[in-house]
């Protein structure tokens, strides 16, 4: 049989896009080709293939070998395809029995003694290989990530040998069992590590319960950062889609995927040097930046203002859209972005400015200037904007009272939020402006109150909405089914600030 076919797996984007390996072996000047827009990693595949064939055992072919990845426009990368050129000649040659073919994928490097190497990207292959109903070879190393997929039937290897050994009937593949994973352990961290902070504590509570953006303006160490490093500790636990849909970004990264992380609440926090590919994904073959990476959880990003201005104005439509679309002169790439944002700032630029304990030293004019490094239409996509005091020393020694922490404060966003998605089946801040048409409706009374403070603190209709989100964020809290004048009010003040921008 000079020829043979083998399928295997590209990856674009959150894609795992079937790939038809075609071999062929002729007679003439011996030589190997690989056609089908293979980039560097792949064309050098014939290197590592020979090798790892020769010092397996094999019978390398001296033959013309051709070696098609169909289809033949769409861009193939990394070393994935080791495996599936390496059965098509051995079957092509006749050295193995091509009944492996038919109903079987393969995916994984060759090292040059035949061992099978891990690869990234397995989540995605392993569910778009489910569901063709074909099974799947698969790097060893890979297997742990492929067993999060209960539908997949699996199979792990450590060599070619063991391959060949499965296809002969000699000695078969382990299986790939499915593990339903553990419930992770709980965070170390907790609300009731942090003295006091209660308004902010109550903030956050809100911002976790319908999903709001919070920005966090305080002198230096009045502890924003704890505050946002405590967020997921109270988030609702993610869904079976979510976890998936996060673990498959985290796969196809150049962080690669930890089992151990299934289910967790994903919280970034780049620094602000951080460019704006770094932020929403780039690259020749565009990967997921890091507001993908946050994608259901939390995105924080400290001292808001000494991030670039440019790379600040990015955000602006992932933060609408919950998605980035990412494009290339021969692709264009989709990733999901619906994050949380949390950002924190000083001030102003010596951080004390309305601080009880030392005096500001930056005129009006430093201030201004400070704070319009990030534009309007930021901050006007933002929900809640706080300002976080101070504390006093003697609140250090004073115990959190246990409202404060973060088991009962997780127990009410889980009661706040079960009760949006049984009424919506969305988060309060996802809705659109049909659905905050029905479901937050106000009295007239509400509609007068918020009427009068969209004309004081001149909002756009963007925050007008978002205040009506916010205030139907507050009446889940408290069980009401209707919003009431308080919560509207506790809503307008958490966007009630001066801000120049």
């Amino acid at each position: 049989m000079a020829l043979a076919t083998v399928y295997a797996r590209a990856q674009n984007g959150m894609q795992s896009q079937l790939i038809t390996v075609e071999v062929h072996l002729a007679n003439g000047m011996p030589g190997f080709t690989v056609v089908g827009l293979p980039e560097a990693a792949v064309r050098e595949s014939k290197d590592r293939v020979r090798a790892a064939l020769q010092n397996a055992g094999f019978n390398f072919p001296i033959k013309r070998i051709t070696v098609s990845l169909a289809p033949a426009d769409v861009p193939k990368e990394g070393s994935r395809f080791d495996l599936a050129i390496a059965i098509g000649i051995l079957v092509a040659s006749e050295q193995m029995s091509a009944e492996l073919l038919t109903d079987h994928e393969f995916i994984g490097e060759l090292a040059l003694s035949g061992e099978i190497r891990q690869v990234r990207g397995i989540l995605p292959t392993a569910l778009a290989c489910a569901q063709t109903g074909r099974a799947l070879i698969l790097p060893a190393d890979n297997a742990g990530e492929a067993a999060l997929i209960g539908s997949l039937t699996g199979y792990k290897a450590k060599h070619i040998l063991d391959i060949f050994a499965h296809s002969q009937g000699q000695q078969l593949l382990p299986r790939i069992i499915f593990q339903p994973p553990d419930h992770h352990a709980d965070s170390p961290l907790d609300f009731a590590d942090i003295k006091g902070q209660e308004h902010a504590k109550r903030v956050l509570l809100i911002a976790a319960a319908g999903g709001h953006n919070v920005l966090m303006i305080g002198s230096p160490g009045t502890g924003k950062s704890m505050l946002a490093s405590r967020l997921p500790t109270i988030l609702p636990d993610m869904t079976e889609a979510e976890a998936l849909e996060t673990a498959s970004l985290y796969s196809i990264s150049h962080h690669g995927f930890n089992v151990e992380q299934w289910g967790k609440r994903p919280f970034r926090h780049p620094h602000h040097s951080a460019s704006s590919p770094a932020l929403v994904g780039g690259g020749s073959n565009p990967k997921p930046g890091e507001i993908s990476l946050a994608h259901n959880g939390v995105l924080f990003l400290d001292e808001l203002p000494e991030f670039p201005r440019q790379v600040l104005e990015v955000l602006r439509e992932p933060l609408e859209n919950q998605f980035i679309c990412i494009s290339r002169a021969a692709r264009q790439i989709q990733y999901p972005a619906n994050f949380q944002l949390i950002a924190a700032m000083n001030p102003c630029p010596c951080g004390y400015l309305g601080d009880s304990d030392k005096a500001c030293t930056d005129s009006p004019e430093q201030v201004a200037r400070y704070r319009n490094k990030i534009s309007g239409p930021f901050i006007d996509r933002l929900d809640i904007i706080v300002e976080v005091p101070r504390i006093k020393h003697e609140q250090l020694n004073e115990a959190t009272p246990p409202e404060y922490g973060s088991a009962y404060m997780r127990r009410q966003v889980k009661a706040a939020r079960e009760r949006q998605i049984a009424r919506q089946g969305v988060a309060n801040a996802g809705l659109n402006p049909a659905q905050i048409n029905h479901y937050c409706s106000l009295s007239e009374s509400g509609l007068v109150m918020l009427n009068q403070a969209a004309k004081a603190l001149n909002l756009s209709m963007r925050s007008y909405h978002r205040i009506q989100k916010l205030a139907r964020t507050i009446a889940d809290l408290d069980a009401a089914e209707a919003i009431d004048n308080n919560h509207l009010a506790e809503a307008i003040q958490l966007r009630r600030i001066e801000w120049s921008g």
